[in-house]
Formats: structure tokens, C-alpha cells, sequence
């Protein structure tokens, strides 16, 4: 063996099949692939059938004479899995709140009296009839040792859930949102008899997996450019947590690799050409729902709390971060034009972190570690909540985040704005050394300066949220109105990323 090279590390663990069926696999980690080959024997013992962790026994649909009867069952919770259930659905599905699996041995299946394909209309008095997923989770969460539900067997949905169960994939939403984000990827059937391998540079690994699973035993990992995909399950918690480390750490090894491929395809990318790559790593997008009745870009009032939106769904992005700018792709880029075209982009210096550390809002995030983002551009502005795998993780975007908006600021230096004020078309110049300066210019003649008053003597700004900006400098012409003629966010924003470039500078928390 090569000096400095480890051994792989192997083991046995399982692999979910296209008919949801657990196989045995062994798993070889190398230092840049992770191989996947079958084991002989069969996967799951008999006490972990994988149809009971996969949407209950096949058999176990309701009487024909319960179809659509509104029926009361008492479940008393374990001290170990809770209700013991899974649900889909909700008003943003256009579904009633649904059990979609029932887990083998907890609470649920003791009753012996719910069934996969039960609509949960109220829990302990509290109707849900109307509730989206997330509330939902939320009531069913909030429960003491003692659940009364109130439910009715819908008789044709409950097939949909049985072809989940074994290996289908039901969806709720039909968007491209929803669909990137699978309940669990699956290899075609030909490849489950072969050996495969999974590279490792920039490959997708998580444990926040789809279906949730109460021992926490599975593991998610996916190739960078999104073709292969394994859904795995370790024998247990402690298991599953030491594959994901290992499989990281043998991955952030190859980061550097990446980063050096990225600033060469940077160097000739056009538009993107003489950037730095500072970061590069996978996010997990909240997707908020599309609003009933379309909502402006940018409104007035306070900044709303985006962890307090219900979601439409997650997805994975790969983030590379630049000295001016957050790049989003959906996956990595693997030539220059594909780095040149990301799916979104966002200035630095008009990005504000407004949270960051556990998320409290979503139940789908209460776990996890996330931070959001406000980004300014032409058409306002936009709010965007992230999560990661580790605090380890967030800790490091958080600092990266803040200081590329300092070093962006620094970079831009000076930002120009046309504007009107007391009924003259002017431009509003901000720099980060000579502060702001607003002046007219006819043509053929020189520039007017009409004001300059540097960042020192800024008392006060806002707006309103739609197109005025509102300076105060303390001086005799009071509060300065300048109409902008669109959303201000975006130069508030810059303002604010200048105003803490410059207290960075002195050696002081931003």
C-alpha cells in the first residue's frame, strides 16, 4: 500500500430496493469512492420486515365496512417511538392529513384499530380537517401520553399508499420541487447485482432522510452530479452517525481538489471570469409554498420571519461561494458554461443573515441547524431558509456568509443609484470611504454635487418598503426623501453591508 494511504473501511449494512425490500450490501470506503456490492444472505431479520418500515404489513387494510366512517381511537404513547406513525398530505397538498405508514410495534399498531389510508380529522379535540402538514406535526407532537383520534378510512387513496409501500414513490405535489426531493432513491434492479461505487468528490450524505425513520438508522448518499443514488440503513443509531463522519471526512478531503477545478473553469468563464472560490459545499433549501394570491417582490412593513412560512418542500443545492457572490446549482458544475449559467445568484454585498442556529418555526426543521438569508436584486427581495447537516457546518457558512459581505463591500467600494429628490432627477452615490453623495448631471455640463455627508454623520435611515428611501443626517434640510423608483431594500441593504465593513475595520463585532 502507497504510503499515507488508509485502508477502506467496510461493512455490512442495507440497501433499500425498488420494491422497497431491504438488501444486504457491503459498503467499501476508499479515499475517493465509496463501492457498493451485494452480501450474501438475506437483509432484515425476521423481526424488521421491510414492509412494517416501509408503510405496514401488505395486508393490513381496513374492513370494507369502515370505508368512510368517522371513528374515535385511544392510542397511548410508548416511552420509545411515539405515535408510532407516519402522515402525508395536508391543505397545501390539497389532501386531508393522511397515515401514510404505520410502524410495526408502537403505539399506533397496538390499537389494532388504524390503518394506512386513515385521515386524522382532529386530534384530542383539535380539528385538523383544515391543517397543513406542518400543523398537523405540531398537534400530534404537542400531545401528552393519552391521544383521542378522531379518523375515516379513505377507501381510495389508501392504494396509493399500499404501491408506496412497496417501492413507488407518491406524489403530493407535482412540482420540479418536490419531485428533485425523493422519498428515497433507488438503484434499478440490473445495477442491485452488481457492484457500484459512488464518487466521493462533493457527493450529497445525509441522515435527514425521507421517510423519517424512529431508530434513526438511515443514510442518504448521492453522486455529485445527482446519477447514483443509495438509500441505506445501519443496524443502528451509533452506526448510521459513524458512516456519515467517515463518509464527510473522506469527502471534505477532496474539497481543495474541487476548489482548484472551480477557479480554473472561473478563469475563463466570461462573465464570472477573475472570481475566487472561497466555499463550496451542499445546502437544503426550504421551498415556500407559492402564495394564493400573488404578492409583490418587495412590500412595506418589518422583515417578515421566514421560519414561520409553511413549506412546499425541501431541495438540495450545491452553493459555491465567491468573493462577490452565492452560486446555486443542482449540482456540480463540470464545465465552464454549465458555472457560468447557475440556477440562482446573489450578490454578497445585498445579502443580510437575519438568523442563524436551530430553527424554531417548522417542524420539519426543529431539529436541524439552518440559517436564512434576505438577497436584494432588481426585482426586490427575496428570503431563503437553509439548513445543514452538522453545527460544525453552520458555524462555518455563518462566518464565510458574513465575511464575504465584508469583503464584497470592500471590493465594490461604491455603489450608484438613480433617484429623485424634491423633484430632480439625481444619482445617489454610496462609498464606503466618502459616504454619500447626491448630484445631477445635464448634458454637456459637469456633475452637481447637491449634497455630501459621509457615513459619520448618518443618524437614522429606512423606507417604506416600495420605492422611498429616508436619509437623516441631522443637518438643517431635516430627513432626506429620495424616490428611487423601486424596491429601496437592495441600497439599504448595501448601506448596511458598508456600515459593517467599516466597524470591521476598526477591530470590532460586526
Amino acid at each position: 500500500m502507497a504510503a499515507g494511504r488508509r485502508a477502506p473501511r467496510t461493512g455490512l449494512l442495507e440497501l433499500r430496493g425498488p420494491s422497497g425490500q431491504w438488501l444486504r450490501v457491503l459498503l467499501t470506503l476508499a479515499e475517493d469512492v465509496l463501492g457498493v456490492s451485494p452480501a450474501d444472505g438475506p437483509g432484515p431479520g425476521p423481526e424488521a420486515p421491510a414492509a412494517q418500515l416501509n408503510g405496514g404489513e401488505p395486508g393490513s387494510s381496513a374492513p370494507e365496512a369502515l370505508a368512510n366512517i368517522r371513528r374515535t381511537v385511544r392510542v397511548v404513547k410508548q416511552d420509545v417511538g411515539g405515535l408510532g406513525i407516519s402522515i402525508k398530505g395536508g391543505r397545501e397538498n390539497k389532501m386531508p392529513i393522511l397515515i401514510s405508514k404505520i410502524f410495526k410495534g408502537l403505539a399506533a399498531d397496538q390499537t389494532e384499530a388504524l390503518f394506512v389510508g386513515d385521515a386524522i380529522l382532529a386530534v384530542n379535540g383539535t380539528d385538523l380537517s383544515e391543517a397543513t402538514h406542518d400543523e398537523a406535526v405540531q398537534a400530534l407532537k404537542k400531545t401528552g401520553k393519552e391521544v383521542i383520534l378522531e379518523v375515516k378510512y379513505m377507501k381510495e387513496i389508501s392504494p396509493y399508499f399500499k404501491n408506496s409501500s412497496a417501492g413507488a414513490t407518491v406524489s403530493w405535489d407535482p412540482s420540479p420541487a418536490a419531485q428533485q426531493k425523493r422519498s428515497s432513491p433507488l438503484l434499478p434492479p440490473r445495477e442491485l447485482r452488481e457492484s457500484r461505487s459512488v464518487p466521493l468528490k462533493m457527493c450529497y450524505v445525509s441522515r435527514k432522510c425521507l421517510p423519517t425513520d424512529p431508530e434513526h438508522r438511515y443514510l442518504e448518499v448521492c453522486s455529485a452530479d445527482g446519477r447514483v443514488a443509495l438509500f441505506l440503513r445501519a443496524k443502528d443509531e451509533a452506526t448510521a452517525q459513524s458512516w456519515l463522519g467517515a463518509i464527510q471526512a473522506n469527502a471534505a478531503a477532496l474539497l481543495p481538489r474541487v476548489k482548484e477545478e472551480l477557479r480554473a473553469q472561473l478563469a475563463g468563464a466570461g462573465t464570472v471570469a477573475g472570481r475566487d472560490v472561497k466555499h463550496v459545499g451542499w445546502l437544503t433549501e426550504q421551498v415556500p409554498p407559492v402564495p394564493r394570491h400573488p404578492v409583490p417582490p418587495c412590500c412595506g412593513g418589518p422583515d417578515p420571519v421566514p421560519l414561520q412560512l409553511p413549506s412546499a418542500g425541501t431541495r438540495n443545492l450545491l452553493a459555491v461561494l465567491t468573493e462577490k457572490e452565492l452560486l446555486l446549482y443542482g449540482s456540480l458544475p463540470q464545465s465552464r458554461d454549465a458555472l457560468g449559467k447557475p440556477t440562482h445568484s446573489y450578490p454578497l454585498i445585498a445579502t443580510r443573515l437575519v438568523h442563524s442556529g436551530p430553527a424554531k418555526g417548522s417542524a420539519l426543521y426543529e431539529a436541524e441547524r439552518s440559517f436564512a438569508l434576505r438577497a436584494g436584486g432588481r426585482l426586490g427581495v427575496q428570503t431563503h431558509l437553509f439548513s445543514l447537516e452538522s453545527p460544525r457546518e453552520l458555524a462555518l457558512w455563518t462566518r464565510l456568509l458574513v465575511d464575504g459581505t465584508h469583503g464584497a463591500a470592500e471590493l465594490a467600494q461604491e455603489v450608484s443609484a438613480a433617484c429623485t429628490w424634491k423633484g430632480q432627477d439625481c444619482t445617489l452615490t454610496v462609498h464606503i470611504d466618502k459616504g454619500f453623495t447626491i448630484s445631477t448631471s445635464e448634458p454637456g455640463l459637469s456633475r452637481t454635487i447637491l449634497l455630501q455627508q459621509p457615513f459619520e454623520k448618518l443618524q437614522m435611515s429606512s423606507d417604506d418598503g416600495t420605492k422611498m428611501l429616508y436619509l437623516d443626517f441631522g443637518g438643517p434640510e431635516g430627513e432626506i426623501q429620495l424616490d428611487l423608483h423601486s424596491c429601496p431594500k437592495t441600497i439599504v441593504f448595501i448601506i448596511h453591508s458598508f456600515l459593517s465593513a467599516k466597524v470591521t475595520r476598526l477591530g470590532l463585532l460586526a
